[in-house]
Protein backbone atom coordinates (compact mmCIF):
# COMPACT_ATOMS: atom_id res chain seq x y z
CA UNK A 1 0.00 0.00 0.00
CA UNK A 2 3.07 2.37 0.24
CA UNK A 3 1.59 3.87 3.40
CA UNK A 4 -1.68 5.59 1.58
CA UNK A 5 -4.95 4.47 2.80
CA UNK A 6 -7.91 3.30 0.89
CA UNK A 7 -11.37 4.27 0.64
CA UNK A 8 -12.67 1.64 2.76
CA UNK A 9 -10.09 3.21 5.48
CA UNK A 10 -10.72 6.82 4.93
CA UNK A 11 -14.44 6.12 5.46
CA UNK A 12 -14.03 3.83 8.63
CA UNK A 13 -11.70 7.02 9.61
CA UNK A 14 -14.54 9.55 9.02
CA UNK A 15 -16.92 7.36 11.11
CA UNK A 16 -14.51 7.18 14.16
CA UNK A 17 -14.91 10.91 13.32
CA UNK A 18 -18.32 11.46 14.45
CA UNK A 19 -19.49 11.50 10.71
CA UNK A 20 -22.53 9.69 11.06
CA UNK A 21 -23.60 9.82 7.06
CA UNK A 22 -22.30 10.12 3.88
CA UNK A 23 -24.45 13.40 3.83
CA UNK A 24 -22.44 14.71 6.72
CA UNK A 25 -19.15 14.76 4.13
CA UNK A 26 -21.26 16.79 0.97
CA UNK A 27 -19.92 20.14 1.91
CA UNK A 28 -16.11 19.46 2.83
CA UNK A 29 -15.09 17.34 0.37
CA UNK A 30 -11.06 16.39 0.54
CA UNK A 31 -8.23 16.65 -2.08
CA UNK A 32 -6.26 13.45 -2.70
CA UNK A 33 -3.16 15.34 -2.07
CA UNK A 34 -4.29 16.01 1.81
CA UNK A 35 -3.81 12.60 2.71
CA UNK A 36 -0.18 12.22 4.53
CA UNK A 37 2.41 9.04 4.31
CA UNK A 38 1.37 8.01 7.28
CA UNK A 39 -2.42 7.95 6.79
CA UNK A 40 -3.41 11.26 8.22
CA UNK A 41 -5.38 14.17 6.67
CA UNK A 42 -3.17 16.57 8.92
CA UNK A 43 -6.24 17.54 11.06
CA UNK A 44 -8.89 17.59 8.77
CA UNK A 45 -12.35 15.14 8.77
CA UNK A 46 -11.38 12.19 6.27
CA UNK A 47 -13.89 12.74 3.35
CA UNK A 48 -14.90 9.88 0.69
CA UNK A 49 -12.80 11.10 -2.22
CA UNK A 50 -11.52 8.73 -4.57
CA UNK A 51 -8.33 6.72 -3.82
CA UNK A 52 -5.48 6.51 -6.02
CA UNK A 53 -3.10 3.89 -4.36
CA UNK A 54 -4.81 0.99 -3.72
CA UNK A 55 -7.21 0.24 -7.16
CA UNK A 56 -9.91 1.52 -5.68
CA UNK A 57 -11.89 3.73 -8.34
CA UNK A 58 -10.27 6.05 -10.42
CA UNK A 59 -12.55 9.94 -10.32
CA UNK A 60 -15.98 8.38 -11.34
CA UNK A 61 -17.62 9.39 -15.03
CA UNK A 62 -20.69 11.19 -15.56
CA UNK A 63 -22.68 11.72 -18.67
CA UNK A 64 -21.48 13.98 -21.08
CA UNK A 65 -24.68 16.30 -21.64
CA UNK A 66 -26.00 17.73 -25.12
CA UNK A 67 -23.68 20.40 -25.00
CA UNK A 68 -20.14 19.36 -25.44
CA UNK A 69 -18.47 21.08 -28.75
CA UNK A 70 -15.12 19.64 -29.83
CA UNK A 71 -12.53 21.91 -31.02
CA UNK A 72 -12.28 24.19 -27.63
CA UNK A 73 -9.39 27.05 -28.14
CA UNK A 74 -6.88 26.35 -26.20
CA UNK A 75 -6.42 28.60 -22.80
CA UNK A 76 -6.96 28.16 -19.05
CA UNK A 77 -8.65 31.40 -19.30
CA UNK A 78 -12.65 31.71 -20.29
CA UNK A 79 -13.06 34.98 -19.46
CA UNK A 80 -13.56 37.58 -21.99
CA UNK A 81 -13.98 41.24 -21.58
CA UNK A 82 -16.46 42.28 -19.18
CA UNK A 83 -17.58 39.13 -18.54
CA UNK A 84 -20.32 39.00 -15.52
CA UNK A 85 -20.59 36.55 -12.82
CA UNK A 86 -18.70 35.81 -9.91
CA UNK A 87 -14.96 35.14 -10.53
CA UNK A 88 -13.97 31.36 -10.63
CA UNK A 89 -10.00 30.07 -9.84
CA UNK A 90 -9.93 25.96 -10.11
CA UNK A 91 -6.91 24.09 -9.21
CA UNK A 92 -5.69 20.80 -8.97
CA UNK A 93 -3.81 18.37 -10.00
CA UNK A 94 -4.08 14.85 -12.37
CA UNK A 95 -2.81 11.99 -10.47
CA UNK A 96 -2.20 8.22 -11.75
CA UNK A 97 -3.35 5.26 -9.85
CA UNK A 98 0.08 4.84 -7.81
CA UNK A 99 -1.13 8.49 -6.73
CA UNK A 100 1.59 9.65 -8.76
CA UNK A 101 0.70 12.94 -10.74
CA UNK A 102 0.41 12.98 -14.61
CA UNK A 103 1.71 15.27 -17.22
CA UNK A 104 0.55 16.03 -20.81
CA UNK A 105 -2.89 15.02 -19.80
CA UNK A 106 -5.42 16.95 -21.82
CA UNK A 107 -8.59 18.66 -19.86
CA UNK A 108 -12.00 20.13 -21.90
CA UNK A 109 -14.11 22.13 -19.64
CA UNK A 110 -17.13 23.48 -21.08
CA UNK A 111 -20.23 25.38 -18.61
CA UNK A 112 -22.85 27.44 -18.40
CA UNK A 113 -22.82 31.01 -18.82
CA UNK A 114 -23.94 33.19 -15.39
CA UNK A 115 -27.34 32.87 -16.99
CA UNK A 116 -27.41 28.95 -17.32
CA UNK A 117 -27.23 28.78 -21.03
CA UNK A 118 -24.38 26.90 -23.35
CA UNK A 119 -22.79 29.31 -26.09
CA UNK A 120 -23.75 26.12 -28.74
CA UNK A 121 -22.64 28.68 -31.88
CA UNK A 122 -19.18 29.91 -30.36
CA UNK A 123 -16.78 28.95 -27.68
CA UNK A 124 -17.65 30.86 -24.93
CA UNK A 125 -17.15 29.39 -21.95
CA UNK A 126 -15.38 26.68 -23.31
CA UNK A 127 -11.48 25.59 -23.42
CA UNK A 128 -8.54 22.87 -23.05
CA UNK A 129 -5.26 22.88 -21.79
CA UNK A 130 -2.81 20.17 -20.99
CA UNK A 131 -1.08 19.34 -17.11
CA UNK A 132 2.47 20.65 -16.79
CA UNK A 133 5.40 18.28 -15.58
CA UNK A 134 3.89 18.24 -12.00
CA UNK A 135 0.37 17.63 -12.71
CA UNK A 136 -1.14 20.61 -12.31
CA UNK A 137 -3.99 22.65 -14.08
CA UNK A 138 -5.51 26.26 -13.86
CA UNK A 139 -8.62 27.40 -14.70
CA UNK A 140 -9.80 30.53 -14.75
CA UNK A 141 -13.50 31.20 -15.62
CA UNK A 142 -16.84 32.09 -13.51
CA UNK A 143 -19.75 30.56 -11.58
CA UNK A 144 -21.81 29.23 -13.42
CA UNK A 145 -25.81 29.99 -13.80
CA UNK A 146 -28.87 27.63 -12.94
CA UNK A 147 -30.59 26.16 -15.52
CA UNK A 148 -34.04 24.11 -14.95
CA UNK A 149 -33.55 20.33 -13.32
CA UNK A 150 -30.05 20.72 -12.50
CA UNK A 151 -27.07 21.72 -10.09
CA UNK A 152 -24.15 23.93 -10.41
CA UNK A 153 -21.96 22.30 -12.42
CA UNK A 154 -18.81 22.58 -14.49
CA UNK A 155 -18.00 19.80 -17.19
CA UNK A 156 -14.43 18.23 -18.24
CA UNK A 157 -12.99 15.76 -20.28
CA UNK A 158 -9.33 14.53 -19.51
CA UNK A 159 -7.50 12.21 -21.32
CA UNK A 160 -3.75 11.33 -20.75
CA UNK A 161 -1.45 10.38 -23.98
CA UNK A 162 -2.68 6.67 -25.62
CA UNK A 163 -5.69 6.16 -22.61
CA UNK A 164 -9.16 6.26 -22.80
CA UNK A 165 -10.89 9.81 -21.91
CA UNK A 166 -12.83 10.08 -18.73
CA UNK A 167 -16.05 12.47 -19.07
CA UNK A 168 -17.39 13.88 -15.60
CA UNK A 169 -18.90 16.78 -14.04
CA UNK A 170 -17.78 18.83 -10.88
CA UNK A 171 -20.12 20.18 -7.77
CA UNK A 172 -20.19 22.96 -5.63
CA UNK A 173 -20.66 22.68 -2.19
CA UNK A 174 -23.63 23.39 -0.23
CA UNK A 175 -25.86 23.97 -3.10
CA UNK A 176 -29.54 23.45 -2.47
CA UNK A 177 -30.11 21.53 -5.83
CA UNK A 178 -27.29 19.05 -5.13
CA UNK A 179 -30.04 17.17 -2.52
CA UNK A 180 -32.41 17.29 -5.77
CA UNK A 181 -30.35 16.47 -9.16
CA UNK A 182 -30.25 12.85 -10.05
CA UNK A 183 -27.00 13.33 -11.29
CA UNK A 184 -24.73 14.77 -8.48
CA UNK A 185 -22.65 12.55 -6.88
CA UNK A 186 -20.83 13.66 -3.70
CA UNK A 187 -17.41 12.56 -4.80
CA UNK A 188 -17.35 15.21 -7.49
CA UNK A 189 -17.61 17.76 -4.79
CA UNK A 190 -14.87 20.35 -5.13
CA UNK A 191 -13.50 21.93 -2.42
CA UNK A 192 -14.46 25.85 -2.43
CA UNK A 193 -13.63 28.54 -0.62
CA UNK A 194 -14.49 32.71 -0.71
CA UNK A 195 -11.57 34.83 -2.18
CA UNK A 196 -11.46 39.05 -2.89
CA UNK A 197 -14.94 39.06 -4.22
CA UNK A 198 -14.92 35.75 -6.23
CA UNK A 199 -14.33 32.23 -5.06
CA UNK A 200 -11.42 29.72 -5.15
CA UNK A 201 -11.88 26.11 -5.74
CA UNK A 202 -9.84 22.61 -6.00
CA UNK A 203 -10.23 19.16 -7.08
CA UNK A 204 -7.76 16.67 -8.09
CA UNK A 205 -8.43 14.64 -10.83
CA UNK A 206 -7.03 10.44 -10.55
CA UNK A 207 -7.44 8.99 -14.12
CA UNK A 208 -7.12 4.98 -14.50
CA UNK A 209 -3.29 4.85 -15.72
CA UNK A 210 -1.26 2.30 -14.28
CA UNK A 211 1.96 3.49 -12.67
CA UNK A 212 5.02 1.91 -10.85
CA UNK A 213 4.56 3.10 -7.15
CA UNK A 214 7.91 5.20 -6.20
CA UNK A 215 8.83 9.15 -6.14
CA UNK A 216 9.33 10.85 -9.19
CA UNK A 217 12.68 12.16 -10.02
CA UNK A 218 13.38 15.08 -8.59
CA UNK A 219 16.41 17.64 -8.19
CA UNK A 220 17.66 19.41 -5.30
CA UNK A 221 15.86 22.94 -4.20
CA UNK A 222 17.55 26.08 -4.99
CA UNK A 223 19.60 27.49 -2.59
CA UNK A 224 17.73 29.51 0.20
CA UNK A 225 15.15 26.86 0.31
CA UNK A 226 13.73 25.29 3.66
CA UNK A 227 10.78 23.60 1.89
CA UNK A 228 11.57 19.61 1.56
CA UNK A 229 10.11 16.67 -0.43
CA UNK A 230 8.40 14.10 2.41
CA UNK A 231 7.90 17.17 4.57
CA UNK A 232 4.26 16.94 6.19
CA UNK A 233 3.13 20.47 6.37
CA UNK A 234 0.23 22.07 7.45
CA UNK A 235 -2.45 25.02 6.38
CA UNK A 236 -0.31 28.31 8.20
CA UNK A 237 3.07 26.52 7.60
CA UNK A 238 5.79 28.74 5.82
CA UNK A 239 8.47 27.69 3.98
CA UNK A 240 11.04 29.24 1.47
CA UNK A 241 12.03 28.18 -1.75
CA UNK A 242 14.38 29.81 -4.04
CA UNK A 243 14.73 32.57 -1.22
CA UNK A 244 11.19 33.70 -1.52
CA UNK A 245 8.72 32.82 1.39
CA UNK A 246 5.37 30.84 0.95
CA UNK A 247 2.55 30.15 3.40
CA UNK A 248 0.97 26.44 3.03
CA UNK A 249 -2.67 26.76 2.38
CA UNK A 250 -3.67 23.17 1.94
CA UNK A 251 -2.40 20.32 4.66
CA UNK A 252 -0.36 17.15 2.07
CA UNK A 253 2.68 15.47 2.44
CA UNK A 254 5.24 17.40 -0.31
CA UNK A 255 6.08 15.54 -3.35
CA UNK A 256 7.98 16.50 -6.34
CA UNK A 257 6.12 18.87 -8.61
CA UNK A 258 4.76 20.28 -5.21
CA UNK A 259 7.20 23.16 -5.09
CA UNK A 260 5.73 26.44 -3.82
CA UNK A 261 5.76 28.19 -7.12
CA UNK A 262 4.48 25.49 -9.27
CA UNK A 263 1.78 24.53 -6.72
CA UNK A 264 -0.58 27.65 -6.02
CA UNK A 265 -3.26 25.59 -4.73
CA UNK A 266 -1.00 24.74 -1.88
CA UNK A 267 1.24 27.77 -1.38
CA UNK A 268 0.02 31.24 -1.07
CA UNK A 269 3.43 33.49 -1.68
CA UNK A 270 4.44 35.85 1.16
Amino acid sequence: MDGHPSRKTVLRAALAAGVATPAALMGVPALARTVTADGTTNGAAPQLTPSCDDGDDPTPPQMEGPYFKPNSPRRTSLLESNTPGVRLTVTGYVFGLACRPLSGVLLDFWQADVNGAYDNVGFRFRGHQFTGEGGAFTLTTIVPGLYPGRTRHLHVKLQAPGRPVLTTQLYFPGEPRNNTDALFDPRLLMTVRDAGGGREAAFDFVLDVPQTPGPSPTTPPPGGSTWAVGTAYRPGDRVTYGGAAYTCLQGHTAQPGWEPPRAPALWRAG
